[in-house]
Order: C-alpha cells, then structure tokens, then sequence
C-alpha cells in the first residue's frame, strides 16, 4: 500500500519544519533508501562485483538506461528550464521502449536503435511525458501534456513533506492527546485516496495520511491511529480536511513484534538448504541463457522488471512480460476505510519500493544479484538499489517425469529431476511484502508466481471486541474483517495482480483461441458408456470475443495463444497454452468507483491488438483516476487481433479473509499461473534431461 520511508514526528516550529524538509528530500533517496551509483562498496561491505550484477554498458536496445544517460537527461532538462521550477516535479525517468520492429530487426553486435529516456513529471499538477534522446543528440523530441483523468505516482519529496504535516497541526495533536500518545512515538505515511467523485477533491493532487504509534514495538501497523483521516493537497502542502470519528483505545504492542531478537522460543532449526554449486545459466549484460532458454531481463521502476525477447530453443515465445497492475481494495466501508483501494503499481511503483534482497533467506546461496539503476527526487540524480532482483537455478526435489514398471524383458526405472530457473524481485509497499517469481522450465512452461506477505492493515476497533464468542452477529458484521488479537481487526480485502503479456509464439502474429470442454451424450446403441466430453475450439476474431470470466465449473474450457501459419510434422498448431489458476472474482459492484478504477478485474483473460502505448491495465495516469483509460476502454475498440500482433491479459488474485495465523506478521499466501507449451515440440522437450547419480 503506501510507502515506507520511516518519518517520525516532533513538535517543531514550522521555519524548522521547512528546513528539514528541504534537507530530507534532497538526501532522502542516497541515505535512506540505497546508495548514489559512484559507490564501489555493497550494503555489507564488500566490494561489489564478488557477489552481484552491475552492467553499465549498453549491449541491447532494451538495457536499461546508464548512469550517464540518466544524468544526460538531467543536463537536458535542466537546460530546457524543466527542473526545480515553480510547481515543477520531476516523478520517474525510465527507458523508453524502441519500437518493437527496432528490437526483432536488431542483430547483437550491431549498434542498437537511437535510446530515449520517458521522464513523467508534473507542471503546475499537469501531468506531462517528455522524451529525450539519451544516444548523444541531448534532444527533447517530445514534450506533451499526458490525456486522461488521473495523476502520476506521487513523488519523493512530497511523500516525506506530507507526512510531517500532522506535527503542527493543532487537531492532530488534540487527538494524539486524547488518546495518550506522545507526538515523538507517531510515525505518519502516504497514501493514495482514490477516487470518490467528490468534487471538492477534484482538480488537485491528494494524499491521504496514516499514523501510527511506534512505542513499544518495530511492528507499527499494528497499532494505528483508528479514526482519523488527513486528507492534504500535496501541491499546497496543507491538510484539506481532517476528521476524527472513533476515539479508539489503542491496540496493545504484547506480541506484535516479529523479529527474531524478541522471540522466546523454543526455536525451530534445519539443516542449510543444499545448493547448486557451479549454475548453468550464463548471464552477459542482461540475457540470460540457461537449458535453451534465453531472455532479457531489466529492473523497470514501475513494473518492478521486465522479461523480454524470450526463446526456447531459438524459437520465440514472448516478447514481454510484466506486472501491469496490483489492486488491493479493503472491504470497510466506515469514514476512514472506504478510500482504501490501492494500486500499487501506478499509485507507488513498484521498483521505487523495492528494497535490497537479502541472502540466504531471499534468495538461496549462490544466486546471482542484479542491482538497479533508477532516478528520481527533485533534481532527477541516478541511485542504486541493490540487489533488486535475483537469478538462481533450483532444484527442490520435485520430478520431471518419470515411469517404473515390472516388465518380463526387464524392470524399467526412470525418473528425471525437475530443474528450474528462477527470476525474482520483492516489492515492499509498506506493510505488505510482494514475492515475484518467473520461473523458467525445461519443459518449456513458464511459471509464473506471486506470494503476498508482511504485515497486515489492521483497524482497532472498541474495547469489547476481545472475543467473537461473545459478539452478536451485528457485532460482527460491523468488525468488517476478523478479530486476530485483542482490539486488533484484520479487514477483509483483495489482491488483484494484472500481467501484461505480449506473446509471440514462433513469431508477432497470433491468435486467440478458447478450447471449450463440452460433454456430449451418448445414445445406448453406441455404446455402454452415456457420456463423454470433447474440445471445440474458437478462434477470437475481436477484442469483444476474447473477454472471459474464467468459470471452470460451468464453462470449462483451455486457452491458446496459436501461430495460424506454424503446424508440427503431424499437422497440429503451435501454440502455448494459459494455464490458470489463483482466480478470484471482484467482488465489488460496477457502478462503484473502486470498480470503475480497476475494470480490468472484471474479467480474468483480455486479448488486445499490440500497441506499444498499451502497457498498464488501470492506464499510465492511475492516482485518482476516473477509469476514462486502461484495458477495458482499449477493448471497446473491439479490434480485430485474429492473425495479428496480439497482447495477452491475466489477472490473478485472492480475496483475502484474514485469520489468527495472520498475526502478527502474514506467511506467504502462494498463487501462480503457468504459460505452458502445446504442440510447440515434436515430442517431450526433456528426454535429454541426465538423471542425477
């Protein structure tokens, strides 16, 4: 949800304020968040090329952009009178994607397409893209007002200054007061509010605050500032509104800290994981090549990271791969909950709020570490993220094929281990932890997994809600959620996690196609048997037709992503199949504006024509957005995408009722779907597997 950047408030004077506030968040992203790119040390201390990835040479039209472009870009903009102005703030820099054409026609060794950056900013709240060429003109080749309703992520710099407003407030302390709270124990944080059309919230860029009270514990969602709403203008840098509805006693720390340090045990110990010594994937920049496969992969500040160009055994399977969208709607609808419907991607960035992966228990022993490159903050400077995704090779025990048999010509035992590689990146958005794995096999599937963990947001509610035994269900009803500790509610919620698949099956052009599983009765002078079920198969010719609801009770069906000119020596199709699982349905009504926000959630599967502006799912403005743009208003097109350049759209989820095992930090909650090979070989791709002696 919001960020995570740890600001505690004082009762300070406002001139002070301000001072500090310049000084935070000109120093905010190099001493708090990672270090600035000229740093040769790692976070512990060793130097860095022992243990990670650090390519600043550009090898391939999608490498992320270097050190030195970001700060040509910084030199353009500066130039062009566009940073540090008047209501002038800069929010991300990233690659701007080369045309698709550009990057399939581009031979390695060969000099790579003219790089430009993509900087989103705002000018006077007017969300703006501008495009610089980074590859030695130091041009801005395009500079435009962004169309649709909604704003960018909120920047750096207003985070922080938001979140020390409530300190010289007056209500804001009268409440702490109230509730017996020292002002130097409160820790505040933004949020995004969404949008409710209401129109005194319109025309300007809000941020929402949560408080916390951090005494007693490091677990501080555990112990939120129940009632209260701080609604600010993050342009004018003052709250707008402020309400205080419930005069909640505050739920205890006993037992809300996770950390190792404060357990008591007994503990539980195992045996060091075992570990691939000497992996067979090689890295060179950023393609990675391991068992056939081959693929880019970038950190992308957004998405978190993006797979690209990948083939099996030469033959192309996807162009790109990414998280789209992440959205996390509470089920409260009280004063101070009904606003609580994030997007994590578009509202936050993903990449922005990743922090470093850790060894060991992150990723095994072994693995290979790829830090990122991103810039923001007001002056648009590059830092470092450390070891923001990881690569590693796995086995866990698990089985390729296999087959044992008694014959009289002899016993027949054969079994083949299941290897895998891994690419993962964590997104840390406040209180919840987003594991992301994209898992590449020897079958030829593509994996991919999401696990949700951290720490729950809770709401304190009144002191009689110790014990559902003894609540009515009225009580109960009102808790919106489940009572996991004394006074502490975990609210019911959903996790909707959108991908953006642009899949090219032995080449751009593909098509759609639905296999419906349909019984069919048999009449008794057939046969004894009375049923049977067998595959029809629809090809999508529009957009319209490749919308659905996965219902596999009802409607079972299989999913195909086909190339209509490639068949196989005996005649079948090839294609990769959708495999999925993890489906849960939006719950929320259509006319209500969380829905309206997050239409794509509707259905589970869309299909659309390519186009390379199509990227987000929620669209590329989504803070406080009308749901004017994204995936369900480019599909009203209804374009034809039989046969063609076609982009490939899932949405997994779970609707999440919290439990007591929630408490007080969450396991990982696992869901996954799988992009899977269907007659793209000739036969079993892993026959050649050597069996481990």
């Amino acid at each position: 949800m919001a960020h995570q950047w740890t600001l505690i408030l004082k009762s300070i004077p406002a001139g002070c304020l301000i001072l500090l506030l310049f000084i935070s968040c000109i120093r905010s992203i190099s001493c708090i968040r990672s270090q600035s790119w000229h740093d040769s040390q790692d976070v512990l201390g060793k130097p860095r090329n022992e243990r990670r990835l650090w390519s600043e040479e550009v090898k391939h039209p999608l490498d992320p952009l270097t050190s030195a472009e970001y700060m040509n870009v910084q030199s353009v903009l500066r130039e062009a009178s566009l940073l540090g102005g008047y209501r002038q703030v800069l929010i991300s820099v990233d690659l701007d994607d080369p045309l698709k054409d550009e990057v399939l026609a581009w031979k390695p060794g060969t000099p790579v397409p003219t790089r430009h950056a993509e900087v989103v900013m705002t000018i006077d709240t007017k969300p703006r893209k501008i495009i610089v060429d980074v590859s030695g003109s130091g041009r801005i080749v395009e500079n435009k007002e962004i169309p649709g309703s909604g704003y960018p992520a909120l920047s750096e710099e207003a985070e922080n200054a938001t979140a020390y407003l409530p300190a010289t407030y007056q209500p804001f302390l009268d409440s702490i007061a109230a509730r017996g709270i020292a002002i130097d124990d409160v820790y505040c944080e933004a949020a995004s509010p969404g949008w409710f059309n209401v129109s005194a919230e319109e025309n300007r860029i809000l941020v929402y605050l949560l408080c916390y009270d951090t005494k007693g514990t490091a677990n501080v969602y555990m112990r939120p500032l129940e009632g209260v709403t701080i609604a600010v203008d993050a342009t004018e840098m003052k709250i707008i509104r402020y309400l205080d509805v419930l005069k909640a006693p505050m739920p205890t720390s006993k037992g809300t800290d996770y950390r190792f340090a404060a357990q008591k045990g007994p503990f539980l110990t195992f045996s060091k994981p075992g570990v691939i010594e000497h992996p067979s994937f090689t890295l060179d920049g950023h393609i990675v090549k391991w068992a056939g496969w081959e693929f880019h992969v970038r950190p992308n500040l957004r998405s978190q990271n993006v797979i690209s160009i990948v083939k099996k055994d030469g033959r192309s399977v996807m162009y790109q791969g990414f998280v789209s969208e992440v959205f996390v709607p509470y089920q409260s609808a009280t004063t101070d909950w009904y606003w609580r419907t994030y997007m994590d991607a578009g509202e936050y960035n993903l990449g922005f709020l990743s922090l470093p992966l850790q060894p060991l228990n992150d990723c095994p022993r072994g693995a290979t570490f790829m830090n990122a490159t991103f810039a923001a903050g007001p002056d648009g400077s590059p830092y470092v993220t450390d070891n923001l995704i990881c690569i590693f090779e796995r086995y866990a025990g698990d089985i390729a094929w296999r087959h044992a048999e008694d014959l009289p010509v002899g016993d027949i035992r054969e079994s083949r281990p299941k290897m895998t590689l891994v690419v993962r990146t964590i997104a840390s958005n406040g209180n919840y932890d987003y594991i992301f794995d994209w898992e590449f096999q020897t079958d030829g599937i593509i994996r991919v997994k999401v696990e949700a963990t951290g720490v729950l947001e809770i709401s304190a509610n009144a002191m009689k809600y110790v014990n559902e035994a003894n609540m009515t269900k009225a009580e109960i009803d009102k808790m919106y959620g489940t009572l996991i500790s004394e006074n502490t509610i975990g609210v019911f919620h959903d996790h909707f996690f959108s991908f953006h698949l642009d899949m090219d099956v032995d080449g751009p052009n593909n098509s759609f196609v639905e296999g419906k599983l349909v019984k069919h009765l048999i009449p008794p002078e057939k046969s004894l048997r009375k049923s049977r079920w067998g595959l029809e198969k629809y090809v999508a010719k529009t957009e319209d037709e490749a919308r659905i609801q996965i219902n596999p009770i009802e409607h079972p069906a299989q999913y195909y992503v086909m190339n209509p000119s490639k068949k196989t020596r005996l005649g079948n199709q090839v294609s990769y199949r959708l495999v999925p699982s993890g489906v849960a349905p939006s719950l929320l009504d259509p006319s209500d504006y969380p829905q309206i926000r997050a239409g794509f959630t509707k259905n589970q599967i869309w299909v659309t024509k390519y186009n390379r502006s199509e990227k987000y799912a929620a669209a590329f403005l989504t803070a406080q957005s009308h749901g004017d743009d994204g995936l369900p208003v480019w599909s009203k097109r209804n374009r034809n995408i039989e046969d063609t350049d076609i982009v490939l759209w899932y949405t997994l989820g779970f609707n999440h009722v919290p439990c007591q095992e929630d408490f007080p930090i969450m396991p990982s909650a696992t869901t996954s779907f799988e992009i899977k090979p269907h007659n793209f070989f000739e036969h079993n791709p892993t026959l050649l597997i050597q069996p481990f002696q």
